[in-house]
């Protein structure tokens, strides 16, 4: 490894480099998608909440003055003490076929985590859970969510060699839209509202999403509460996800479950499938970024099933019916043929809840982890 040497990111112009390095490394690729460049930014500077509880350090990896790979190293404190533990991650994590240039990244993660106190490492992960995290570790060549990583097949060979093993399983589903929905399922939910005295909220205006934004973070953060290393989001990282993504809610597919008082008890989140839009923007919302996504809005077969949730007093009780029903519904009249789930732990409820609508299994996904003492 003596001709690889490994610089911490310091100035714009690096970062700049880190952020687009694997639009190079990817770009034959047909289905990796290029994040944008102001979001990875406002991902890895200050901008980002996160930092207020997290210590991090990017690096950038060089052979003959050339990039040819990059990880990020990040302490998570809050979630180290809400688990009890003393972890490190790495995220941010892409680098050339050549095992040198991957193990000597993942020694900078580690050397990072020591000098920290930390005694396991684990990912990839992002700050939250918000972020993309967890590698493919089958079916390589299949359709990607925007809000997924993309990763080849060696990721994995050269993890499993430096002894890391797999921490968590992830499954996403692929699910065929039927022309109708069944009249059971129909005559079976209007029970369960009744019963609980339940409804379906139908915004027909963007600010009416905006009033239930906290309600919405706050339910995820108790709906998701036992899943691996989820920390509940701040009252100030809320703030800036309300701000930066309810904008772009699609009306259409945010079904919210609220009870007879107006909490909110559920919730489905998709959005058109941005996949074509993103890959033509290559990072970029100018010059013609913009059109594209804009055009994505407007015109698509596909949807992506971004976020969905029960609060735990409401669980087992066949509420998510309820939100994914009308979702559905929706999803029929706007001529969408697939809809495509986000990574779901696999012995969750979400799993078998995606296995009873025609869900096909797309592709699993995995964090790992290893000991560093």
């Amino acid at each position: 490894m003596a001709d690889i040497s490994i610089k911490e990111v310091r100035t714009r112009r690096e970062l700049r480099q880190f952020i687009k390095f694997p639009n190079r490394l990817f770009k034959d690729v047909p289905t990796y998608i290029p994040p944008l460049m102001m979001d990875e930014k406002g991902l890895l500077t200050s901008k980002n909440p996160a930092m207020d509880h997290c210590d991090f350090k990017m690096f950038l990896a060089y052979r003959d003055n050339q990039i040819v790979g990059r990880v990020a190293a990040i302490i998570n404190n809050s979630c180290n003490q809400h688990w009890s533990k003393k972890c490190v991650r790495f995220g941010w994590f892409d680098f050339i076929e050549d095992f040198d240039v991957f193990s000597a990244l993942i020694s900078k993660v580690e050397e990072f985590g020591k000098a920290h106190g930390m005694d396991e490492i684990e990912g990839p992960l992002g700050f939250t859970d918000m972020d993309k995290e967890c590698w493919m570790i089958d079916n390589f060549d299949q359709r990607q969510n925007l809000s997924t990583l993309y990763n080849p097949e060696y990721y994995i060979r050269f993890i499993q060699r430096l002894g890391f093993e797999i921490k968590c399983r992830w499954q996403q589903y692929r699910i065929k839209i039927e022309q109708t929905v069944p009249e059971k399922i129909l005559r079976v939910n209007e029970l369960i509202k009744d019963k609980y005295q339940l409804k379906v909220l139908d915004f027909k205006k963007r600010k009416e999403v905006f009033n239930y934004g906290k309600k919405f973070f706050h339910t995820l953060n108790s709906s998701f509460k036992d899943l691996f290393d989820f920390v509940p989001l701040t009252e100030k990282e809320i703030d800036v996800y309300i701000n930066e993504y309810f904008p772009f809610i699609n009306l259409d597919f945010a079904k919210f479950v609220v009870d007879k008082d107006d909490n909110l008890v559920a919730f489905g989140l998709g959005i058109p499938s941005m996949n074509e839009a993103y890959q033509k923007a290559n990072g970029r919302l100018f010059p013609f970024g913009w059109f594209h996504l804009l055009r994505a809005l407007r015109k698509y077969d596909e949807v992506d099933l971004l976020l969905t949730g029960v609060h735990p007093d409401w669980q087992k009780k066949g509420v998510h019916s309820l939100f994914y029903t009308e979702m559905t519904q929706n999803i029929i009249n706007h001529g969408v043929k697939y809809a495509y789930t986000n990574p779901q732990i696999i012995g969750f409820d979400a799993v078998k809840i995606w296995s009873k609508y025609n869900g096909e299994e797309l592709m699993k996904r995995a964090v790992f982890g290893k000991s560093l003492l």
